[in-house]
């Protein structure tokens, strides 16, 4: 049988280390694992979901350009595991090509499992040390909750899922559902409790990270949470002492210092951005003279998309779609009760990028997101 062909379409838009998706013939038989070969002699790797579904990496195509691959049969050998997760016991390692990317801390947390550190290419780290390192050389020392990468929110049935200050709520991981190594993407899902600081069960949190084998300028992270109201009723309150995925910069990233905060409407820094709904918002500048930022990109799918931003000049970035009140001066509410049974979804890509945000062309990496490539498959 003659091996089927993959056509990819960019589309009107450059594509730049994007993540693609295809599905395989079910009449096509092969040793369970293939490549993308290419006329030119370019072979991709693909690694396969659970749903039948084969993801690949396209490293590049020019807006407009079609590129066609023959899939074939492939020896186990390529399946190397570029992308590694590792639970190493209270914490899940993550690695591109033997590059730490980030940690997954889940266990000796004081109130909520979170991301530290993560690192964007060239390994330049691009949030906060503190407060897990206390002593680092030239870091601001506010918000001790302020912890790298979290997902929190401050007002969650009365009960404060934000702050670590006395009777916070916690956070508290159960279990992995899966944990995945390969030569495409790597990811994991867990399960998580939120909780009051008595352990009474608020709601109950499915995370699933994953991250894919990019190289150049970009490292992917993508985010799907989502919040189930399995303990009855759930009233999230209209506070802007929360947001469902935050992150604190580098310090070196501050505003006052060489940051400079863009959303996806140009607005820029704090009294441009601050309590605005935008597709995505960027934190860059430079640590240690290099250029790098972070973006954080919010999905179609998400509850309340496209959301609003806490983001503050001081080095605070947080997808938070609830504070409406604070946003708007009293004129919305943006509370929300989420009936006993239902869940909320949430869907985020963290962009770890070197340059500025306009030279790392954000706006394109965000359609990358949304509106993948077209792959049409033939036989």
């Amino acid at each position: 049988m003659p091996s089927p062909t993959l056509t990819v379409d960019a589309g009107p838009h450059d594509r730049r280390e994007c993540p693609v998706e295809f599905h395989v013939p079910e009449d096509f038989a092969a040793a369970g694992a293939y490549v993308l070969a290419a006329d030119d002699g370019t072979l991709l790797s693909t690694q396969p979901e659970k749903d039948g579904r084969y993801r690949f990496v396209l490293p590049n195509l020019d807006a407009g350009r079609t590129q066609t691959f023959r899939l074939e049969a492939a020896s186990e050998s390529i399946g190397e595991q570029s992308v590694a997760m590792k639970d190493t016991g209270g914490a899940v390692a993550i690695s591109l090509r033997g590059e730490p990317v980030t940690r997954y801390i889940y266990s000796g947390v004081p109130a909520r499992p979170y991301f530290y550190p993560l690192y964007a290419p060239g390994q330049t780290p691009v949030t906060r040390a503190y407060p897990m390192v206390q002593d680092a050389p030239g870091e601001t020392r506010d918000h001790p909750h302020h912890r790298s990468l979290w997902i929190a929110h401050g007002e969650v049935n009365d009960a404060d899922n934000w702050s670590e200050e006395p009777g916070h709520a916690c956070t508290r991981h159960e279990r992995f559902e899966r944990i995945v190594s390969g030569p495409v993407f790597g990811s994991f899902s867990s399960k998580s409790l939120w909780t009051r600081l008595d352990g009474a069960p608020l709601l109950t949190e499915s995370l699933s990270v994953t991250l894919w084998d990019t190289e150049g300028d970009y490292r992917l992270l993508d985010f799907a949470i989502e919040l189930s109201a399995s303990h009855g009723d759930v009233h999230f309150g209209d506070t802007k002492e929360g947001g469902i995925l935050s992150v604190r910069v580098a310090s070196e990233l501050d505003v006052p210092r060489t940051g400079r905060i863009t959303n996806v409407y140009c607005g820029i820094d704090e009294a441009e951005t601050w309590g605005k709904a935008a597709h995505w918002c960027d934190y860059s500048g430079r640590v240690a003279g290099i250029p790098v930022g972070i973006a954080v990109m919010d999905h179609p799918h998400s509850f309340r998309h496209p959301t609003h931003w806490h983001v503050r000049n001081y080095g605070l970035m947080t997808a938070n779609p609830f504070a409406y009140a604070a946003y708007t001066g009293g004129i919305k509410e943006g509370s929300h009760t989420l009936k006993s049974g239902n869940s909320l979804a949430f869907r985020y890509r963290v962009v770890l990028h070197r340059n500025s945000c306009a030279d790392a062309r954000i706006n394109g990496r965000y359609l990358d997101f949304v509106t993948p490539p077209r792959v049409t498959v033939s036989l």
